[in-house]
């Protein structure tokens, strides 16, 4: 077996942030070993798992980081952000509520820190939610 070390590249760093690309984020079966999928439509391959959804984030930052690397050192360009969830979802399975400003402005800081969308964040909370109101049913 051969081993290839693949060093950090300054130049690799993608024309776009990590905030930029959509990241899918999905709940692993026990059978998979449980935890969280952090998958990336533009970027294939690019994936990373975590016990939590913020961990698998987290993990996702660092495998997004070394799969930019690894491109650039195989020569390889890097992608620009494609992937639009909201336009890939022409009606189904989306709504639009209103917010306070200020939860909203909480909402939206607390997903900058956990370094994911807006969408992704509440979408967690309500999965959440839901989750404990079934696990006491």
């Amino acid at each position: 077996m051969n081993k290839t070390t693949i060093k950090h590249i300054l130049q690799a760093i993608p024309p776009h942030p990590f905030e930029a690309y959509a990241h899918i984020v999905s709940p692993l079966s026990a059978e998979d070993g449980g935890g969280y999928l952090i998958t990336f439509p533009d970027l294939p391959g690019c994936m990373s798992d975590g016990e939590t959804e913020a961990e698998a984030v987290a993990n996702g930052r660092d495998a997004f980081e070394s799969w930019a690397s690894a491109r650039a050192d195989a020569g390889k360009s890097i992608p620009d952000p494609a992937y639009q969830p909201e336009a890939a979802q022409a009606a189904s399975g989306r709504f639009v509520t209103r917010l306070p400003k200020s939860i909203h402005a909480k909402l939206a800081e607390r997903a900058k820190v956990e370094g994911v969308s807006l969408n992704t964040l509440v979408l967690a909370f309500i999965a959440e939610g839901l989750g404990r109101k079934n696990s006491h049913v």
